[in-house]
């Protein structure tokens, strides 16, 4: 049988091992999703710069100012579309890493708490008289400790709910805008 200090230590232990779990698998979520975020502008960038030059070329070749203006006005929609994509895409990256995220959490923090519980139980089980007020504390923080983790989890999820929000709203403006364009040729 195990000394109440020594399940205390375990506890604390075990509460700090799965604390610093949680924190490696946020990290590398939050690390994969921002490879995505780069590899997208990579390809965005990329992409970009041979249409770029393309259109310049097409450009370039125009006979007179409405042909000119022709050719600005045919590149606008396509350009819409692909601004309206990339922001698809990066709400879709932000979506995904999100729910990664949070079900990471969840389940670490789900576990800890189970184990935690169990080893708190355990202890309340052989403490001796008189503990109970330490019992309790390490109850009170082991609860405070899993609201904070529920209060990120609500906190990420507001944050990636406003982040589609406000690129919706922008790719939703900007094809607007190359419509307007388009129809004023």
């Amino acid at each position: 049988m195990f000394s109440f200090q020594e399940q205390f230590s375990a506890a604390t232990k075990a509460h700090f091992e799965a604390q610093l779990a949680l924190l490696n698998t946020l990290t590398t979520k939050a690390f994969e999703g921002v490879e995505k975020v780069i590899e997208l502008n990579m390809s965005a960038a990329k992409a970009s710069m041979e249409e770029s030059s393309a259109s310049a070329k097409q450009l370039l070749g125009a006979k007179d100012a409405q042909d000119f203006a022709a050719i600005a006005s045919a590149q606008a929609k396509p350009n819409a579309d692909k601004a309206a994509a990339y922001g698809r895409h990066l709400q879709g990256i932000a979506t995904g890493t999100q729910a990664e995220l949070t079900k990471a959490a969840e389940v670490q923090i789900a576990e800890t708490s189970r184990r935690i519980n169990a080893l708190i139980d355990e202890v309340s089980k052989n403490a001796p008289a008189g503990s109970e007020n330490a019992i309790a504390i390490l109850k009170s923080v082991i609860g405070n400790a899993n609201a904070g983790y529920e209060q990120l989890t609500k906190t990420a999820k507001q944050a990636v709910e406003t982040l589609e929000a406000n690129v919706n709203n922008a790719a939703t403006q900007f094809a607007q805008t190359a419509d307007k364009v388009r129809t004023k040729k």
